[in-house]
């Protein structure tokens, strides 16, 4: 699975809005987003379309499929859930 073309990210324009929001994120690279040195969420494009992998507290990534809203409200969640902790 490739990292997300610049334009598969620009579908994804308002929830990487919302990321950059997130207090303690920092997008090194477009789409692609780290909490203190660790990478913490980046996405991710293949056929069957796009993802999101965020890293759980415990260090292993957690995917996400980004196919309607409801996911995409998931993923929002689940990261500042994890970031919190």
């Amino acid at each position: 699975m490739k990292h997300a073309t610049p334009a598969a990210l620009d579908d994804l324009g308002a929830l990487l809005e919302e990321l950059r929001h997130l207090p303690g994120l920092v997008e090194k690279k477009r789409g692609i987003f780290y909490c203190r040195s660790r990478s913490f969420l980046h996405f991710h494009e293949d056929p069957s379309g796009l993802y999101a992998d965020v890293r759980a507290p415990h260090g292993d990534f957690m995917r996400f499929q980004l196919v309607a809203e409801e996911d995409r409200a998931a993923l929002l969640i689940t990261a500042k859930d994890f970031l919190t902790r």
